[in-house]
């Protein structure tokens, strides 16, 4: 038998803080994305600026406390749930910064991870995320910045986690954006194209980088792709044709990749959220459409991030050692309707 450590209020506030002074000014090489060009420079992020960010863009997401997976509990687990943890695995998540990607990182810092490198657009944020992770559970962190729109950018975002660590067992590809609401026949060719280079293409550009290297190193791997029920029905009531298409592109690349890369032992699965209740979804101006969103749910509700977080360490985990290919619907039975 086991009991977890449990911190009171103030002491996580302090813990949480206690990175802070440590960030006076932060020096990040910086690569910005143009559709012709790509080109390095460098930039300073003093603290307030940070910190700032961190309040006004994910600190609702970041509400819910990680904390530490004791060897000693690992030690004293049976077979079955020693397979679903994480201790000794490296992982790479893009779009860790906030919202569902920095979750799951929390998940996976919970189930004993070793080390999680965040990739993300957004340096402040990405930063702070990754400080806090370390500051609540003691996991091994680091933070880069990448535009998963530029191939080259990824390859050396890839390239300097996996120096950094010294390999590569798990990848998780949260990074996307949405556009909803937004009829078909008069979508901007532009928004179009932007979403299905995040959505899909920065997908693709970060597995080919990680399963390269994965099958150079005749390592075992896991990758997760964060697709999404909407890539296998139409949602209702909004219009997200792109959003839509891009995720079924996601599930069809996953499924595809899965089979060439099987005699690699390289698994490659992805999930299809459904509804969650993350900050995004909290915004004033969707009240009326979540009310539709429940009613045609089964479980008439919005998915808590912590469902989700349970099924990508399941994927991570020896504990799916045998499941290559999937796409799993996690969705409240949405999608049964």
């Amino acid at each position: 038998m086991f009991s977890m450590k449990t911190l009171s209020s103030a002491t996580r506030a302090s813990k949480a803080l206690s990175f802070a002074p440590r960030m006076t000014t932060s020096f990040v090489p910086r690569r910005t994305f143009s559709a012709s060009q790509c080109a390095k420079k460098d930039i300073h992020l003093p603290t307030h600026e940070v910190l700032e960010e961190h309040a006004r863009g994910i600190s609702k997401d970041l509400s819910r406390e990680a904390s530490a997976l004791e060897k000693e509990v690992v030690s004293q687990l049976p077979t079955t749930m020693k397979n679903l943890s994480l201790g000794g695995k490296i992982a790479l998540i893009t779009g860790g910064a906030r919202g569902l990607g920095y979750n799951m990182a929390q998940g996976l810092a919970e189930a004993g991870i070793k080390g999680i490198a965040i990739l993300d657009f957004q340096e402040a944020l990405g930063m702070v995320s990754a400080e806090k992770l370390k500051a609540d559970t003691g996991v091994a962190t680091k933070f880069i910045r990448v535009d998963v729109r530029d191939a080259a950018g990824v390859a050396d975002a890839v390239a300097a986690a996996h120096d950094h660590f010294g390999k590569l067992d798990v990848v998780i590809n949260a990074a996307g954006i949405a556009d909803s609401n937004l009829p078909a026949e008069t979508y901007p060719d532009e928004k179009f194209r932007n979403l299905v280079n995040i959505n899909l293409n920065g997908t693709f550009f970060v597995c080919r980088e990680v399963g390269k290297r994965m099958i150079e190193a005749r390592q075992p791997g896991s990758i997760i792709n964060i697709a999404s029920m909407s890539g296998s029905i139409v949602n209702y009531p909004q219009q997200q044709s792109c959003y839509n298409a891009s995720k079924a592109g996601v599930i069809q690349l996953t499924k595809s990749l899965a089979a060439e890369w099987a005699k690699y032992n390289v698994r490659v699965n992805s999930i299809s959220p459904g509804y969650m209740d993350t900050e995004l979804n909290r915004d004033p101006k969707l009240e009326s459409q979540k009310v539709i969103w429940k009613e045609r749910t089964p479980m008439g509700r919005l998915g808590d991030v912590t469902e989700l977080n349970t099924l990508a360490v399941f994927l991570a985990s020896d504990g799916s050692s045998f499941m290559t290919g999937s796409d799993l619907i996690i969705d409240g039975g949405y999608t049964l309707w």
